[in-house]
């Protein structure tokens, strides 16, 4: 291994024999070697490894560690290569010896001056051109030049294209994460035009099943669950709204720099939408614990602490975390600016915010709230027209309210007592009849009650009611009510009038103008008793008295119509009385009214207005009365109700987001050790020495952080950006440690192209989607996989990319490739997590059983895994045992382990099991012989045909299973249902075993 390495880097940097470089030759060997000790953080001797300075300054043996051009004088090399064991460096006891071909690199180092250049990773990127290579017919786009110029130094050829089937299943499995369909692999090798290949990139990437291929690929980076980790790890029920939000900006091709904005400070943005607070959901994936006793404080600070390491793992790539507690033993990265990073985060508040639940229910409001808005500016002329036309004919109604008002001073109001036709209380109320005609409420004192009173009116016309409530010696403090005080609330009043044999509550309704009293209580007037709301304990929703108990009072309420009854006609009144408890009334008497005061139903101020001669009103009085004839138009009333209906409210839900803190912002502090409770000297938000400076607006917050990774000129970003792009779509990064770009990270196999691909990012305004075609569509990409004997030896990790890699897909592919060939797979892109199959006994291990797995049905069964419930604690063992990550820390590459458990899990989970049945019920229906059959499973599964020997080894397969399970019909029937059903499922489940089907070529 490390002869290949030092192998690719002679290619990679065309080094000339005896030429070395800091950065890559020999700040490896003190990072690996040295620093551990002699870092900044209390180094031993006094000796700072670290630093240029460190390694000239004088020891306190008065020797320098390095003197420039003079090797035999440094000190360093003294160390290195002396036979003085208690000398020694490093001690024989803290590690091996540096190797003989490190000290010559150290000696030519410091030969040639001792130069000091900054590391790879915080250099600017400059202006990289492609090479220019021998073999310019291979090349489809500039990342080919890069590729192919390491080959030729190193007089390796690249690999051949792949053939078509292999590309359209590459590209289907690397943009979507599914299978080609059979009828799209047979049209795209039938396409013979120049463009066949882009355009079916193009078609890949405006699926929408893109944004959940590549958004599965940010949600390891943005550490997502469905539930909060730690002890009691509670559910998350909101949170698949930020993942919906991921998958919708992916497949819009949101630009990578808006991206990062919009995450991390969204809500800072000037003019927020509800979509950019939403995308701060990003800050929220941290743990929260939950539990009994803990500090809040102590937990905020570790998400803060986390938000500041996701940042540092997914934006710079640097491994951040070793600074919480001291200075970076390996990187130029200190304490105090590990927590000027802190800055930015530490007033970001964890809020909710209510954000529309998805763009389609939205999409679809929209459209009912632009139908509604124009509804509204309808009515609103009409009810313009109407007001306009009540003004033309102003002196003519201005007469008719003037001949009501002289007709109600020839009908004066009366009232008279009513003979009771039926009495019905709540269950036990007794009502006794009083010698005033009054009635008594006695036995039972129910909590709340209806009463319902039938009368036979003498009178023909009536306006209106007047209930007496009156005093009595049995009542507490004399009453009126029956509470203990003696109050009441009557929530509301009904009235019914019919000739009819039953009473109907919509037919026979009685409109009620208005409600007067000679007196009511603080927050409960009359007018609420008629005004339908008799809600339990809602303030102002009925009539009280309180502090006048003991004396009489009385509601007079007025019909919005006189009634005209006849001798068989019947009135109904309802008192309803739903408050508190006991707050019902005890004695009481009702009236009806004929005629009507001169004022019923006007208001004195217009009353006054008619009483002047129209010529000598003023402008002020002439409106007033043009709003009251307005107010009590029928037509008017019509279309002012129509107009106080409610808007269509947005399909809102509440996410949790972070906001910013305006009030008593905090003060950030270096921590000691990393622990919240003993901080030490205060600091600023600012940027890290090594990387370009950074302009914040005011104090500093997240929005100036975000700005500042995505200005262009911050070199790691774009660096680490590409190079996870890279990673997705060739199974390693040019930098193999994603998550390290530091001194300890693997060197770029491919500098210059990685440096280009960053500029280029740049170039194209930051779009995911047209660098991905960038680079599926070059040279590079389409290679062959096939692995090549000759090369074994001298470049066994391909890391000069003279082939495509060959790697086994991610957990939640490789359930979504076996439901899609099974035909099985739910396509409905968004919406909620999903509960599919779980073994029985998983979810029991959460706390205290507080969680419970209720299997999905109908579709949601079959959803993509990207939309399978992620619980912390207990992650759905089909995802683990295919190395997804636990969402606790943020994940920018997955391992890939191959072990025995995983082929149990693709035989016998469930999952699989279901998906293989029809698999095999698919391939039956797909010819009416073996061989037909066969070959459809075949090409549903691997895109192609199978050979002879492996269309001959299947029948044989098939063979053998329909004799087991002729033999077995028992075993048949359980299995799948009956012997030819059951012989498919077992042939079917082979071919959704085989490395080939989860394995991206």
């Amino acid at each position: 291994m490390r002869f290949h390495w030092f192998f690719l880097f002679s290619c990679i940097y065309q080094a000339t024999a005896g030429a070395v470089d800091f950065s890559k030759d020999i700040q490896p060997i003190f990072a690996e070697n040295c620093t551990k000790c002699h870092g900044s953080e209390n180094p031993k001797g006094g000796l700072d490894m670290t630093t240029l300075e460190g390694m000239l300054k004088k020891l306190k043996s008065g020797e320098r560690p390095v003197v420039p051009h003079k090797p035999d004088q440094s000190e360093l090399l003294r160390r290195l290569t002396t036979s003085d064991l208690d000398e020694l460096m490093p001690p024989p006891d803290k590690g091996k010896p540096i190797s003989d071909k490190q000290i010559e690199k150290l000696r030519q180092w410091i030969s040639k001056g001792a130069v000091w250049n900054q590391h790879w990773a915080y250099r600017s990127l400059g202006e990289p051109k492609p090479p220019v290579i021998q073999d310019n017919q291979w090349a489809r786009n500039p990342i080919d030049n890069f590729v192919k110029k390491n080959l030729e130094i190193a007089n390796i050829s690249h690999s051949p294209e792949a053939d078509r089937r292999t590309l359209i299943k590459r590209l289907s499995y690397d943009l979507l994460g599914l299978p080609p369909e059979p009828e799209a692999v047979e049209s795209f090798i039938k396409d013979t035009s120049t463009d066949a290949y882009e355009k079916l990139v193009d078609q890949l990437l405006a699926s929408p099943h893109f944004g959940e291929r590549w958004g599965r690929h940010w949600l390891d980076k943005a550490r997502y669950a469905d539930s909060d980790g730690y002890e009691k790890d509670r559910p998350r029920m909101n949170a698949w709204r930020y993942r919906d939000w991921v998958i919708q900006a992916i497949n819009a091709d949101l630009p990578y720099n808006q991206f990062t904005i919009d995450q991390l400070a969204g809500d800072l943005v000037p003019n927020a939408t509800d979509m950019q607070r939403l995308a701060t959901a990003f800050n929220r994936q941290t743990l929260t614990n939950t539990e009994g006793g803990t500090d809040k404080e102590q937990w905020r600070v570790a998400a803060v602490m986390d938000r500041v390491e996701t940042l540092g793992s997914v934006w710079l790539g640097l491994t951040v975390t070793c600074a919480r507690c001291h200075n970076h033993k390996y990187d130029q990265l200190t304490q105090k600016e590990y927590y000027q990073f802190f800055a930015y985060f530490n007033n970001g508040d964890e809020i909710s915010a209510s954000v529309p639940r998805s763009k389609k229910e939205h999409d679809a409001w929209r459209i009912t709230k632009m139908k509604h808005d124009t509804e509204v500016r309808t009515l609103q002329q009409k009810l313009a027209s109407r007001r306009q036309k009540l003004q033309e004919q102003l002196t003519a109604i201005e007469k008719r309210f003037k001949e009501k008002l002289a007709a109600r001073k020839d009908m004066p109001e009366a009232f008279h007592p009513l003979d009771h036709a039926s009495l019905q209380g709540s269950k036990g109320v007794v009502f006794r009849k009083q010698k005033d005609g009054s009635l008594l409420a006695t036995g039972a004192n129910p909590a709340k009650a209806k009463y319902t009173l039938e009368f036979r009116p003498g009178e023909k016309e009536i306006t209106g009611l007047r209930i007496d409530v009156l005093p009595d010696d049995s009542l507490g403090k004399k009453g009126p009510g029956r509470t203990p005080h003696g109050n009441f609330v009557l929530n509301d009043v009904r009235v019914y009038a019919t000739d009819q044999p039953k009473f109907d509550t919509k037919r026979d309704h009685v409109a009620l103008q208005s409600a007067k009293a000679n007196y009511s209580q603080k927050d409960w007037p009359a007018k609420n008793s008629i005004d339908g709301k008799i809600g339990e304990g809602s303030k102002g929703t009925g009539w009280a008295v309180g502090n006048e108990y003991g004396k009489p009072h009385q509601l007079v309420i007025s019909f919005s119509k006189t009634i005209l009854l006849k001798n068989t006609s019947r009135l109904q009144v309802v008192l309803d009385q739903q408050y508190g408890s006991q707050h019902t009334i005890g004695r009481f008497r009702i009236n009806a009214r004929t005629g009507r005061p001169p004022g019923d139903g006007i208001p004195n101020t217009i009353v006054k207005i008619l009483a002047v001669d129209s010529s000598k009103r003023d402008q002020k009085q002439h409106e007033a009365l043009l709003n009251h004839f307005v107010s009590v138009d029928a037509e008017a009333k019509r279309l002012q109700a129509e107009l106080k209906k409610p808007e269509p409210k947005p399909p809102v839900m509440s996410v949790r987001v972070i906001g910013q803190r305006t009030n008593n912002p905090r003060t950030t502090h270096v921590l000691n050790r990393g622990e919240f409770k003993q901080p030490k000297d205060k600091v600023s938000a600012t940027s890290p020495a090594t990387l370009p400076s950074i302009t914040n607006r005011t104090q500093g917050d997240r929005l100036d952080l975000a700005q500042w990774l995505v200005n262009g000129r911050n070199p790691l970003v774009t660096r680490v950006a590409m190079n996870h792009m890279w990673a997705n779509l060739f199974g390693e990064g040019i930098v193999r440690t994603p998550n390290d770009f530091g001194v300890r990270g693997e060197a770029p196999t491919h500098p210059h192209l990685l440096n280009w691909l960053a500029t280029e990012f740049v170039r194209r305004k930051w779009s995911r989607k047209a660098m991905i075609k960038l680079i599926v569509t070059s040279a590079t990409y389409r290679q062959s996989s096939a692995h090549r004997p000759t090369l074994a030896e001298r470049d066994p990790n391909n890391l000069l990319l003279h082939r495509q890699n060959r790697f086994r897909v991610e957990a939640e592919i490789i359930r979504d490739l076996t439901l899609a060939s099974s035909g099985l797979l739910s396509l409905k892109v968004g919406g909620p997590s999903v509960y599919p199959p779980l073994p029985a006994g998983v979810a029991a291990v959460s706390y205290a059983n507080n969680f419970k797995w209720n299997t999905s049905k109908g579709e949601d069964r079959y959803r993509r895994g990207l939309y399978t419930f992620f619980k912390r604690t207990a992650p759905h063992p089909n995802l683990l045992t295919f190395d997804c990550p636990d969402s606790n820390v943020t994940c920018v590459k997955r391992t890939r382990s191959n072990t025995p458990l995983a082929a149990l899990v693709l035989l016998n989970n469930e999952v699989y099991t279901e998906a293989a049945k029809a698999l095999g019920d698919r391939m039956r229906k797909a010819g009416k012989s073996d061989s037909k059959r066969l070959k459809a499973g075949f090409r549903l599964c691997v895109a192609r045909d199978p050979s002879a020997q492996e269309l001959a080894s299947l029948s044989r397969l098939l063979g053998k299973a329909r004799s087991l399970f002729k033999d077995n019909e028992q075993g048949a029937k359980e299995f799948a249902g009956n012997t030819e059903s059951s012989a498919w499922t077992a042939t079917a489940r082979v071919l959704l075993n085989l490395d080939e089907f989860i394995t991206r070529e």
